[in-house]
């Protein structure tokens, strides 16, 4: 059973791109592995909280500007 864990920044995506993910995600799994992984295959995807995602040694909290909202794509589209 192929599992793919993808962690997160908590609000950097939307439901519609988590769910883009995991069917994305799920296609390369059966591209990889054959159809027969299809119903198989589980996609995690966790968001993080503000204050426990680390990066260059420092806490990391998104920027509001790039909080996933209802009309905006967050970190995924570069906006």
């Amino acid at each position: 059973m192929p599992f793919v864990n993808i962690k997160t920044p908590e609000a950097a995506l939307t439901a519609a791109q988590k769910s883009e993910i995991g069917h994305r995600v799920t296609e390369l799994m059966v591209d990889y592995f054959s159809e027969a992984a299809r119903p198989h295959t589980m996609v995690l995807i966790e968001e993080v909280a503000d204050g426990g995602y680390y990066r260059a040694d420092e806490v990391f909290i998104v920027p509001e500007a790039h909080r996933a909202a209802a009309g905006r794509r967050g970190f995924a589209s570069g906006t």
